[in-house]
């Protein structure tokens, strides 16, 4: 049997998503329901942070779990910086 999991331990999952929906709850129990919380609260969360920026995108996000409490942060991509190609200079024609 494994080791009890100690609650004040940081723990760091890392989760692939499409932002702004809220993934299927089977997907995410393997990870953190060993770490004592909610798939399905834990979808919400990542749902609400992601909808805003990157709603509808594949992007990596990063739960730090301690005490029970899952903190969810966008973790940045190659791809995922370049929408709407904001700050993009315009190439200068070539006749």
């Amino acid at each position: 049997m494994p080791p009890k999991f100690d609650p004040s331990q940081v723990v760091d999952v890392y989760v692939r998503v499409t932002g702004g929906e809220v993934g299927a709850a089977s997907s995410l129990a393997p990870k953190i329901g060993p770490l004592g919380l909610s798939p399905k609260k834990i979808g919400e969360d990542i749902a609400k942070e992601t909808a805003k920026d990157w709603k509808g995108l594949r992007v990596t996000v990063k739960l730090t779990v301690q005490n029970r409490q899952a903190k969810v942060s966008v973790v940045p991509s190659g791809g995922a910086g370049h929408q709407g190609f904001e700050g993009a200079r315009a190439r200068p024609q070539e006749d």
